[in-house]
């Protein structure tokens, strides 16, 4: 058993609620986009998306094997890693505990260099994907349940790769606008996270799958437009916040790793 790391304690302050009421007023505006990008996306306006219109999946998926060693290694120390509403307290809306593990590799310019270095495999995937705004394994404990809940912003799509998958996978799902998917270990799901979707983990093990948000396909002027927005979402309050918090927690388990006695 590990040492737990949390950075922010146990629920959000005054920083957390001024985030917090900045990022409501933000996504007040990007909702003005949706309609616009619906209309745009060269892939279309869907809750899930085939696979195979992505051509970097088959690439991605070929090196499942091979990701899924280094989720395991990570999995090793899962105690120690920061709940996701620790980092992002947006998600604080939706989770209180400390059965939704995050292991972060990148966040709109942010790279968790120490995590790619130790994950090198996974590194090589995301470099296959155009347009990565967001990269982490998401790890979901026994018995958890995301409640419904839609994303802030439909220039970007999120992208699954299944790592883990208790059995029996049955138990183990995703509903996003009243469609439900199981995950398959090795294989990728791609859905537009603006739908109301719930993630679920009625197993006895851990579900880990490697989550991606990358740019939505769109023409220009729509694509231009798109990447100016993610530009002032990267500077915005929260993600700022999001990224402080982080380097504080990265900072707390340094600490303890050089605390443990030498063996």
């Amino acid at each position: 058993m590990t040492e737990t790391v949390r950075p922010g304690g146990v629920a959000p302050g005054w920083r957390a609620a001024v985030v917090d009421a900045a990022n409501r007023l933000g996504e007040r505006g990007l909702r003005r986009l949706d309609g616009y990008f619906a209309r745009r996306s060269l892939v279309g306006d869907a809750a899930f998306f085939d696979p195979e219109r992505f051509p970097w999946v088959a690439a991605v998926e070929a090196r499942a094997p091979l990701l899924r060693r280094e989720a395991d290694a990570v999995l090793a120390e899962v105690d120690g890693l920061p709940n996701f509403q620790d980092v992002s307290t947006d998600q604080y809306r939706l989770t209180r505990d400390d059965r939704w593990k995050t292991y972060f590799l990148l966040g709109f310019g942010f790279r968790v260099d120490a995590h790619l270095a130790a994950c090198p495999e996974t590194a090589r995937a995301l470099a296959e994907i155009p347009g990565v705004t967001t990269a982490m394994f998401s790890i979901l404990a026994p018995g958890k349940h995301v409640p419904p809940h839609g994303g802030p912003y439909k220039g970007v799509l999120r992208y699954h790769l299944a790592l883990r998958v208790p059995e029996p996978a049955a138990a183990c799902g995703i509903r996003v606008r009243g469609e439900t998917r199981h995950w398959v270990e090795g294989e990728s799901l791609i859905f537009d996270d603006v739908w109301e979707h719930a993630a679920w983990n009625d197993t006895d093990d851990w579900r880990v799958v490697l989550f991606v948000d990358f740019l939505r396909p769109l023409p220009a002027p729509a694509r231009w437009l798109n990447a100016l927005v993610l530009r002032i979402i990267a500077w915005s309050p929260f993600v700022q916040d999001g990224k402080a918090r982080h380097r504080d927690w990265e900072a707390r388990a340094a600490a303890l790793r050089r605390a443990r006695p030498q063996t």
